[in-house]
């Protein structure tokens, strides 16, 4: 009987270090997950639809009427507006990590993973590098879309894909904190209500769509220290759409004079802080 016991037990991981079983595990349910997401093409679809209809709706329906830099020339608003579009799409992608993992929890398929021999954070890692392979493909296509309606960077190639990698760390960043939302709440519909409240006002009080110039005092240093809005200036600056006559910071805010490095430090701190709740959470959640 005890050698029947002994035999279920997960294998302790000594064939390899820690780091590489980890990284190796990670890539397995990193797979595992893309391979579920191209058999239900429908959610590639959804997820590409909505941030086209925002382009078009803010392009074409407030691209004369918000003056940028005194003007309302509709140019000028699509080359302000598009940075903000980028990085909107790459966080709102934390509903779906969010709602992904409270499925997995749901159906019961993580107490599947923890019979396995693997490292714990390894499914929350393949999880959160799925979503950032899925976000890619869609903001390839939605970059598309913008240069079809007019969008124009200004820079050299390298720094363009420098800030597309910089909205992906951010998306990759904030994919974390879905995760966390999935492993709290109880169900895939409440981890994507969790996942999107939280980002209207965080997304909307920021220099993404309109300069910070016209808002209240008080708002013009939350939008400033906003981790969206140092990412959304950081890639406007590596894709020359800076804007005459608009200042990058209104109140003398550090992240706005230096907006590369603050998106970048936001971003790693994120990453730290809520990928170690994440995987304390998933242990809680599944002894």
């Amino acid at each position: 009987m005890s050698a029947v016991t002994d035999a279920t037990k997960p294998a302790p991981l000594k064939s390899r270090g820690a780091i590489s079983r980890s990284v190796a595990d990670s890539l397995v349910i990193t797979r595992r997950n893309l391979i579920r997401m191209s058999r239900i093409p429908e959610m590639m679809l959804f997820g590409v639809i909505q941030p086209v209809m925002f382009v078009v709706l803010f392009t074409y329906v407030f691209g004369g009427s918000i003056s940028i830099g005194g003007s309302t020339d509709p140019q000028l608003y699509k080359e302000f507006l598009m940075a903000g579009i980028f990085a909107q799409t790459v966080t709102f992608a934390t509903a779906g990590a969010g709602a992904g993992i409270a499925d997995d929890m749901h159906k019961g398929l993580i107490d599947r993973f923890r019979s396995l021999p693997m490292a714990r954070g390894a499914v929350l890692t393949g999880r959160t590098l799925a979503d950032l392979v899925q976000t890619t493909l869609t903001l390839v296509v939605l970059a598309g879309v913008a240069l079809i309606v007019g969008w124009r960077a200004h820079e050299n190639i390298g720094k363009v894909l420098c800030g597309f990698l910089l909205l992906l760390l951010l998306g990759y960043a904030f994919s974390w904190i879905g995760a966390l939302i999935g492993l709290t709440v109880r169900t895939p519909e409440a981890a994507t209500s969790g996942g999107l409240i939280w980002l209207f006002p965080l997304t909307f009080i920021s220099n993404a769509f309109v300069p910070v110039t016209g808002m209240p005092t008080f708002l013009q240093h939350v939008a400033e220290w906003n981790p969206f809005s140092a990412t959304v200036a950081g890639a406007r600056e590596l894709f020359g759409n800076t804007m005459p006559g608009v200042p990058q910071s209104v109140t003398g805010a550090w992240p706005m004079e230096h907006p590369v490095w603050a998106s970048i430090i936001w971003s790693v701190l994120i990453i730290l802080v809520f990928r170690t709740l994440a995987v304390r959470k998933y242990r809680q959640a599944t002894v």
